[in-house]
Parts: structure tokens; C-alpha cells; sequence
């Protein structure tokens, strides 16, 4: 398949690679979070790729250890990340990545995982993903991908000589590419909410560059009883973004149509140091906490559809957010 055949398939599938043909200012990169059913063990693998603006390029796995607040940045000749062209699949040096799984061979992080009950992002000809009709406008700086908002894990990892089993643990994926991250941004996800397995929640507020000015988007998604409710820029809906620093809160309100939701994350524990992109290269630093908290309420009308809160929370807090990002937001762009 050639370049330009791999690019237009990928459009309309944003878990494949999108990179077929780029040699420089670009990265793309996968995050799965997976998390042990004792919940004593909770990881984000990010395999990537990273070029930068002068066509030097380095693949990549980063390793966060939520429980012990530690990253590790595994880098590899760019020659190791092979990706398969028209479906999510990526081999990079011992490791594999796909939609349904993965393959580890760290010295200290080993084995294979499988997932089920998977819950991607619906996708339409005209709206592919999560970005929706931005997912073709050729000069974002950054694009991002759910392959999936929560899933059941099976399989044994050895953690540090320890064979631990995931079956019947929680997963999630997500990706992102282009050329930098945002100059700020919040991002959150969970799917241990109390009382019900299937539910998930994930949000990205991000200050979006535009035609030499700038617009505060958001993406966010609330997975609950096998449906999935989007609230983002494109699709009209509104939201209020409050940051307490000092208290090491974010507290989103949403809403669209007839639904509600409202999301309190309180920073918990400590936090891991990770590489970000600027301009195709690694050269970022972002800090993410895996033991935040998410409490969450849905609201039909004035009915509570749930009320609940969100364990092994994925929080990042990124650039000037209050600055930038702190206000009363609207719908639309």
C-alpha cells in the first residue's frame, strides 16, 4: 500500500498510524492504562514515534507506574517502530501493540495482555472520531483518537520478577498526532466508577491554535449503560472550566441538549514525570497522576442518571490553564 493510500484510510480510522510518509516535526503515539483487578497495579504504556524539525527520529515507549509515581522513556532507532499499514497494529523492537492487545518484553515489565468488550468511539464518514469534522482540517497541531473508552483485560504481566494477573482487570486507549501538544491543556480519564463496570469517562480542554489566533476546544466523552454521550466543541455543547490549584481541583460542567454532567477531579498521590512532543520532538515534560479521583453526577432534565466517583483517575494539569483556559466556555467555535 503506498503513502498517500496508508494517509486517506487512516483518515477515517484515527486508531491506525497517520505518519506514512512523514520524515520530520511530527509524532503519533498510543496511551493504554491498564489496571490490575486487585487495583494494587495501575500502568500507562505510550508507544510512539517522534521526528524532529530537522528529520532526526527516535521511536519510544514510556512506562508510568501510577502506584509508584515513577515514568520511565525507553527510547529505539526509528527503524524499530513498524507500523501496519490499513489496520491498528505497531511492532516496536520486543514490543507489539494493537487494538485488542498487547506484547511487553522490558527486562522488568513482561508478557502479553488481551482485551474484550471493547467500547471505541463511534465513527461516521463525516465525523471519524472523537475530533469529529476537525479530523480534516490539515493544519492542526494536534489530533487526538479514543480506540477505546474501557475494556476487560486478560493475561499475566511480570512486573519486577512478579507474575501478576490482569484477568478481569480494566483497560483504556487513547492516541495522539501531529507536531506539539497544546501550550496548556487538562486531560482526565477513569473507568472504575463505583457501581457499575461498563462506566467511563474521558476529557481533553486544550487551548487550539486557529488561523493565527487561538479557541479553547474540549473533547469528552461519558461512556454509561453501553452508550456513549459526547460533549465537545463541534457538537454544541457548553462548558464552565474551573482550576484550584491550591486545592488541586479541576471541575468541568457540561452540558448539551438535555443532558448534564458535572466532574470534580481532586489530584490524589503522587505524580510521574513524562515526555511530550514540541515540534516532533520528545523535548516536553507533562506530570500525570494515576491515583486521582473523578466524582461524577449525570443529569437528564432534573432527573440524576448517577452519582458516583471515579477511582485510578488519569489527571494531567498542563501550562498556564487558568491563564488560558480558566473561563466560562461556549459551544461551537
Amino acid at each position: 500500500m503506498k503513502n498517500w493510500q496508508a494517509r486517506w484510510q487512516a483518515l477515517w480510522n484515527p486508531s491506525q498510524y497517520h505518519g506514512w510518509g512523514r520524515t520530520r516535526n511530527y509524532f503519533e503515539g498510543w496511551y493504554y492504562k491498564i489496571v490490575s483487578p486487585c487495583e494494587r497495579h495501575a500502568l500507562a504504556l505510550i508507544p510512539g514515534i517522534a521526528m524532529d524539525p530537522q528529520g532526526k527520529a527516535e521511536a519510544f515507549l514510556q512506562v508510568l507506574d501510577g502506584k509508584a509515581c515513577t515514568s520511565a522513556y525507553h527510547a529505539y532507532p526509528a527503524a524499530a517502530f513498524a507500523p501496519s499499514a490499513g489496520r491498528f497494529e505497531v511492532e516496536l523492537g520486543p514490543h507489539r501493540f494493537w487494538e485488542s492487545g498487547l506484547q511487553l518484553g522490558l527486562p522488568q515489565l513482561e508478557g502479553a495482555l488481551s482485551f474484550s468488550r471493547l467500547a471505541p468511539w463511534p465513527s461516521r464518514p463525516w465525523s471519524p472520531g472523537i475530533m469529529g469534522w476537525y479530523t480534516f482540517v490539515p493544519f492542526m497541531e494536534c489530533y487526538h483518537g479514543v480506540v477505546s473508552m474501557g475494556h476487560r483485560l486478560e493475561g499475566v504481566l511480570k512486573i519486577k520478577g512478579e507474575e501478576v494477573d490482569f484477568t478481569g482487570g480494566r483497560g483504556y486507549v487513547e492516541k495522539d498526532w501531529g507536531r506539539s501538544f497544546p501550550s496548556s491543556w487538562v486531560w482526565m480519564q477513569s473507568n472504575h466508577f463505583d457501581g457499575q463496570e461498563g462506566t467511563s469517562f474521558m476529557a481533553s480542554v486544550a487551548r487550539i491554535p486557529w488561523l493565527g489566533t487561538h479557541f479553547p476546544g474540549y473533547l469528552a466523552g461519558w461512556h454509561w449503560e453501553g452508550r456513549i454521550f459526547p460533549f465537545t466543541t463541534y457538537n454544541g455543547a457548553k462548558l464552565a472550566l474551573e482550576v484550584d490549584t491550591e486545592h488541586k481541583t479541576v471541575q468541568l460542567d457540561f452540558s448539551r441538549k438535555n443532558y448534564r454532567l458535572s466532574i470534580t477531579a481532586h489530584q490524589r498521590g503522587g505524580q510521574g514525570a513524562l515526555a511530550a512532543p514540541v515540534s516532533g520532538a520528545m523535548a516536553g515534560k507533562v506530570s500525570e497522576s494515576l491515583q486521582s479521583e473523578l466524582k461524577a453526577a449525570f443529569f437528564k432534565g432534573g432527573e440524576c442518571l448517577y452519582q458516583g466517583v471515579g477511582r485510578h483517575a488519569g489527571l494531567e494539569v498542563a501550562g498556564n490553564v487558568i491563564g488560558e483556559l480558566s473561563t466560562v466556555l461556549g459551544g461551537g467555535s
